[in-house]
């Protein structure tokens, strides 16, 4: 197969694609979940005590390790893993057949303009996210059940299954999507800024012949897209995991309505910055796991012949 050469998608094609995906998000998901721990526990610091003092990443993260040992950086790893087994074949193998649909042959991506690129990378992202919302509430659940422990408190759940369980039990099946709007909120906002830059920058830097189709590439548009996707996505990441560490079981007092009222009193207690808390573990978080993702993916997609990104 010639280089840039971008063949229709046949089946297998897909299925190579759907299980190349897989591999490259869960090696970046293991590569970078200490710093997602930490943005996690960072973006919750403070719903409870609206006095607690002020704190940053470094700090969390030392704390963490401190009270619960080096291991305890890993807490809800699986959850995110299989989450990843749904959430990333979707928006990556759904964004390429939508954009190659769009455009055909057309490599150059000339005819698709960075909004369209943007809208096709946001619906990409919804409809992943619905699928994987349960497995992202067990994680976030795990990742805070972890912060509950440091503080001398009965962990919720002894692991995912446990957890899958437990919410089904006392909140019901419905309960698994709890936070999915302020989730599909973000994944659209992420999967805009993420997949659509990416995309677009990584075509400038060839076409401009400041790189060829390479690594450096490669890294030069993941760094850009996980700046553009935090910006756009911080707030609505701070609802979503502030709406889905709250259990609802019966003796349990409900903090946010819904991430509406989750938003205003968010901004109420600590001010609007508080929507950008975690801003640069996210921006840590998401250029790692991009730039491992996307070397990963795109070295994967050589191995297997098939066209780049």
């Amino acid at each position: 197969m010639k280089q840039g050469e971008r063949p229709g998608d046949g089946g297998e094609q897909t299925e190579t694609k759907i299980l190349l995906s897989s591999i490259s998000a869960m090696i970046a998901e293991t590569t970078t979940f200490p710093i997602d721990l930490t943005k996690t526990r960072l973006q919750l610091h403070g719903e409870s005590d609206s006095l607690a003092r002020p704190t940053n990443a470094l700090r969390v993260a030392s704390e963490i390790v401190r009270l619960q040992g080096p291991l305890s950086l890993y807490k809800g790893l699986s959850p995110a893993i299989i989450r990843h087994l749904f959430y990333t074949p979707i928006r990556i193998v759904g964004y390429e057949n939508l954009r190659n649909l769009l455009v055909g042959d057309n490599i150059t991506g000339g005819s698709f303009s960075l909004p369209t690129k943007a809208l096709v990378g946001g619906i990409s992202g919804v409809i992943a996210q619905v699928v994987a919302s349960p497995a992202d509430l067990v994680k976030v659940r795990m990742q805070a059940d972890g912060r509950m422990a440091s503080t001398g408190l009965q962990p919720r759940y002894s692991g995912p299954f446990d957890a899958f369980k437990n919410i089904i039990q006392t909140e019901g099946i419905g309960g698994l999507w709890k936070g999915v709007f302020p989730n599909v909120q973000r994944a659209f906002l992420v999967n805009m800024g993420e997949l659509a830059c990416y995309d677009h920058a990584k075509r400038f830097v060839i076409q401009n012949q400041i790189a060829g189709d390479n690594i450096f590439a490669h890294t030069l548009a993941s760094i850009m897209s996980g700046l553009s996707a935090t910006a756009l996505s911080c707030p609505a990441d701070v609802v979503k995991t502030r709406m889905m560490s709250q259990a609802a079981g019966k003796e349990d007092k409900i903090t946010y309505i819904n991430s509406y009222d989750c938003l205003v009193k968010t901004v109420r207690t600590e001010g609007l910055k508080a929507l950008w808390k975690g801003f640069f573990p996210t921006w840590a978080r998401l250029g790692p796991w991009q730039f491992v993702f996307w070397v990963s993916y795109e070295k994967f997609r050589q191995i297997a012949e098939l066209s780049s990104f």
